[in-house]
């Protein structure tokens, strides 16, 4: 596949300079034409029977290896969820975390990931993004470590594998800016999110947990995928694998669409990525000041001379999307595989203009 037949797959492209897919990746013409085939066939045939179930139970199992394989892991290790914020609170809740225990975090966390934390009911201590810093916050009363691989502020991949030590707590990992924009290694990490609407360009809401040894956290959000079996009274036991922790019913056509969504992505998609994430640098950086570090992921998060708000309108308005960090007074733009030079120099110009 050429670099112009993969980015033909989007048509949105041909109006936007889109670099916002931190937030929601741009659809794949294919995963919405099966998302419609498939509402089209229920629309004539119904959504019951047991060959309905049946067929979506097999769907999920290939899409949970698609999932598998982005991740560089197993199907029996991954559930399927509809957000990362939803494996974050399976993860939360399956630890019975309490006011005597301790969860060391970054200061960069999204809500996503930093919401379910103070829920729990634990102590959440808030440290730099740094890894010998969340490392030094670690006492006896800590039950768990949990930071993204890359941060949605800055763009900075943090080491997974010099955060898990041997006798330490358990590494919960944030993937939403992670999985499917850069090569994931799930060294160090225990529980691993991933937000499918991203960078994996699926429809919403669509997600997964990679959970390295099911066996040792508790299933407290149950759904109907849960159990092997179970009895009148609702006590069950649980099916073996991550399979336990699937949350809830994902529609039938959003599982079209996501399974059509996975097969678009081309074999040199990282690499593509990289290089289009350092062009862009090096297109901003003489007309803005950088934030995001060289070479850690494909966002790229910059400090404007002006009002960032005003900013990111005012390009919106000249087709280019980029999203404004708030509170922050950045700019963030998200840098896909599919993102060409013209989109670059759209933002470039867009941004010099505005100066």
């Amino acid at each position: 596949m050429t670099f112009d037949e993969a980015r033909a797959q989007f048509p949105v492209l041909d109006r936007f300079a889109y670099l916002n897919a931190g937030s929601a990746g741009p659809l794949p013409r294919a995963a919405v034409e099966a998302a419609q085939a498939r509402l089209e066939r229920d629309l004539a045939e119904g959504r019951s029977g047991s060959a309905y179930i049946e067929e979506l139970f097999e769907q999920r199992e290939r899409i949970r290896g698609g999932i598998a394989a982005v991740l560089g892991t197993t199907p029996e290790q991954v559930a399927l969820t509809d957000s990362t914020t939803r494996g974050c609170q399976i993860v939360v809740g399956g630890l019975d975390l309490g006011p005597d225990d301790e969860v060391v975090t970054s200061e960069e966390e999204h809500f996503g990931l930093a919401g379910p934390l103070h829920a729990s009911g634990a102590r959440v201590v808030m440290v730099e993004a740094d890894e010998d810093a969340l490392l030094s916050a670690v006492t006896a009363r800590t039950r768990l470590i949990a930071v993204s691989h890359v941060l949605w502020t800055t763009g900075r991949r943090l080491d997974l594998a010099r955060l898990r030590r041997g006798d330490g707590p358990p590494l919960l990992v944030d993937g939403a800016q992670s999985a499917g924009a850069i090569p994931v290694d799930l060294a160090g990490a225990d529980f691993y999110t991933v937000s499918a609407q991203k960078w994996l360009c699926a429809p919403a809401p669509t997600g997964a947990l990679f959970v390295r040894d099911p066996e040792q956290l508790r299933v407290t959000l149950p759904s109907m995928f849960s159990p092997q079996t179970y009895a009148t009274d609702g006590s069950f036991v649980p099916k073996n694998g991550a399979r336990r922790y699937d949350s809830g019913w994902i529609a039938a056509p959003t599982l079209a669409g996501l399974e059509a969504a996975l097969g678009v992505h081309p074999e040199w998609r990282y690499e593509t990525a990289a290089e289009t994430a350092a062009r862009c640098r090096e297109l901003l950086a003489p007309l803005v000041e950088m934030v995001s570090p060289a070479g850690h992921s494909t966002l790229v998060s910059f400090r404007p001379p002006g009002d960032p708000t005003e900013l990111v309108a005012t390009l919106h308005e000249q087709g280019v999307i980029v999203r404004e960090l708030p509170g922050r007074n950045l700019v963030r733009a998200s840098c896909g595989w599919w993102t060409s030079e013209e989109d670059l120099r759209r933002l470039a110009d867009g941004v010099a203009a505005a100066a």
